[in-house]
C-alpha cells in the first residue's frame, strides 16, 4: 500500500466516515445518545455546495428531535405548502398541499442544499468539538480486528496512511463509496438512463402558492421548480435588486439515448446557459416564463441523474453504509437527503437497543435495506413523477380536462402509494413515536468494541 503506515490506539468509538448529510447526522444522533465519535471527512475544507434539496416532514421531525428549530431552517430555506404537477400545456395534471399545510406534525422544507450541509457541520463542532470532524482524512477501506472492532484504513492529504481503530465503522462517503465498494466488490458501474440534469437558481418571484414545489412537462423533458429561500423583503436593510423576490432552484431535464454511457468528463461540472436552454425556449405560459427563468441564472450545472443497483445487504460485521452509500438513488421523490437523516436516526435506534456492537447493525439492516432498496427502484422508474409519463401515454401531454384522461381518484391512489413506500404517509407519520425517545442514552456497559 504506499505511504506511509503508522498504527494508533484509540479509545474505542464509532468512527464516522464522509462529512456530508447523512454522515453529520449520525455523528449528531450519537453524540445524543451518548456514543463516541468521529466523522473521517476527505476534503481540506468543507464549503456550502450545491443547489436546493427537499426535507421531507419524516426528516425534519428528526432534525427537531435532536434539536433544530423552525429558525434554523427558515434560515436556509423555507417551508414547502404546496406540491404539484403540471402537463405541457401549463394545466395542473395533480396538486396536493404538503407539511403543515396539508395536516403533517411537521413540515416540509426546501433548502439550500450548501446551507443546510453549514448548519450541520456547525453544529456538530459546537456539540461534540472541535476535533470531531477530522477533515482531509479519506477512508479508503477497512479490515476487521480479532477482538471484534474494525479499523478504517485513512489516507491522508500528505500520503501517510493510517490504521484508525473504532468500535463500529459506518460508511457515510456517498455514491463512490469505497467502503460499498469493498462490502460488494462485483457490483454493477454507477447506473444512468439516460437523464441529463442542469441545475441552477434565479432571483425572481415565487409562482402559485409563493412556496410550490412544481413539476412541469414530461418523463422525456421536463422542469422542476421551488424556492430556497425567503422572500426578500420590499424594504428594510436587505432591499435591493431582490427586492420582492426568492431564490428559486430549477432543475432541467432531458432524456437522451444512454446506449454509449455517459461520455462527459466528470459527473459533475459547470456549464453556460446556452448549451442547454434551447430545450425550453417555447415553455411559456400566463403564469411562468420558463425560458426567462433559466435565462436568469448567473451559473448552471450539469450532471447525469444517476444511482446504484440495490445491495442485498448494506453490513458486513462491524461495518454498515449510510446515506448515498447505501441507496443513492434518482431525486425524482426529493427524498434522498431526508432518507440519510432517517438512517442516521434508525442507527441510533438500534444502537440503544443493542448497544455498540455488530448486532445494532444487523437491526439496522434488516429494518431498512429491503424498503429502500424498493425506493431506490421506485424513483428510477419515476417515482412520482410517475404521473407525468401515465398522462404522456395517454394523450401527449395536452389536454382540456385532466379528470378525462386520469381520474381524481386514480392520481391521489399513485400518489399515497409512493408516500407509504418513502415513509411520509402523514396519518402513518403522525402516530407513529419518536425514533428515539427523549433522553434516550445508550448504556455504559453496552460499549463493547
Amino acid at each position: 500500500m504506499p505511504g506511509t503506515e503508522k498504527a494508533t490506539r484509540e479509545t474505542p468509538r464509532v468512527l464516522i466516515a464522509g462529512g456530508g448529510i447523512g454522515g453529520l447526522a449520525t455523528a449528531l444522533t450519537l453524540h445524543q445518545i451518548g456514543v463516541p465519535c468521529v466523522v473521517l471527512e476527505s476534503v481540506r475544507a468543507l464549503r456550502p455546495l450545491g443547489v436546493g434539496i427537499n426535507l421531507q416532514p419524516n426528516a425534519v421531525r428528526e432534525l427537531y428531535d435532536l434539536g433544530f428549530t423552525s429558525a434554523d431552517l427558515d434560515g436556509v430555506g423555507l417551508s414547502i405548502e404546496e406540491w404539484a404537477l403540471v402537463g405541457l400545456n401549463g394545466k395542473d395534471i395533480y396538486s396536493e398541499p404538503r407539511g403543515e399545510v396539508a395536516g403533517y406534525n411537521w413540515p416540509q422544507y426546501a433548502v439550500h442544499r450548501g446551507q443546510f450541509h453549514m448548519l450541520l457541520y456547525k453544529t456538530v463542532l459546537d456539540r461534540l468539538g472541535p476535533d470531531a470532524v477530522r477533515l482531509g482524512a479519506r477512508v479508503t477501506g477497512y479490515e476487521p480486528l480479532p477482538d471484534g472492532s474494525v479499523a478504517a484504513i485513512v489516507a491522508g492529504p500528505d500520503g501517510t496512511v493510517e490504521r484508525v481503530r473504532g468500535a463500529l465503522l459506518i460508511g457515510a462517503d456517498g455514491i463512490h463509496s469505497a467502503i460499498r465498494a469493498q462490502m460488494h466488490p462485483d457490483q454493477p458501474p454507477i447506473h444512468w438512463g439516460g437523464a441529463i440534469m442542469w441545475r441552477g437558481t434565479t432571483w425572481a418571484r415565487p409562482v402559485r402558492t409563493g412556496a410550490s414545489f412544481i413539476g412541469l412537462g414530461t418523463d422525456r423533458q421536463r422542469m422542476v421548480i421551488y424556492p430556497i429561500s425567503q422572500v426578500n423583503p420590499e424594504s428594510g436593510p436587505e432591499s435591493g435588486p431582490e427586492t420582492g423576490r426568492a431564490m428559486i432552484n430549477w432543475i432541467a431535464e432531458v432524456t437522451v439515448d444512454a446506449s454509449d454511457g455517459w461520455q462527459a468528463s466528470g459527473w459533475f461540472e459547470q456549464v453556460g446557459i446556452e448549451t442547454f436552454a434551447h430545450h425550453f425556449d417555447d415553455w411559456r405560459f400566463d403564469w411562468l416564463d420558463v425560458s426567462a427563468l433559466i435565462g436568469g441564472a448567473d451559473i448552471a450545472y450539469q450532471n447525469p441523474m444517476i444511482d446504484r443497483d440495490p445491495i442485498p445487504t448494506w453490513r458486513d460485521g462491524g461495518v454498515a453504509l449510510l446515506g448515498d452509500a447505501a441507496h443513492a438513488m434518482y431525486p425524482t421523490g426529493s427524498n434522498g437527503a431526508s432518507q440519510a437523516i432517517v438512517d442516521a436516526r434508525v442507527l441510533g435506534a438500534c444502537l440503544l437497543e443493542h448497544g455498540i456492537t455488530p448486532a445494532a447493525l444487523r437491526a439496522y439492516d434488516e429494518r431498512l435495506c429491503g424498503p429502500i432498496s424498493e425506493v431506490v427502484l421506485r424513483n428510477r422508474g419515476a417515482g412520482p413523477f410517475g404521473l407525468l409519463s401515465i398522462v404522456d401515454e395517454r394523450c401527449g401531454g395536452q389536454f382540456e380536462e385532466i379528470d378525462a384522461v386520469i381520474p381524481q381518484a386514480e392520481r391521489a391512489a399513485f400518489m399515497q402509494r409512493y408516500q407509504s413506500a418513502a415513509g411520509f404517509a402523514r396519518d402513518m407519520l403522525n402516530a407513529a413515536p419518536a425514533t428515539i425517545a427523549p433522553k434516550a442514552r445508550v448504556s455504559p456497559d453496552a460499549r463493547v468494541s
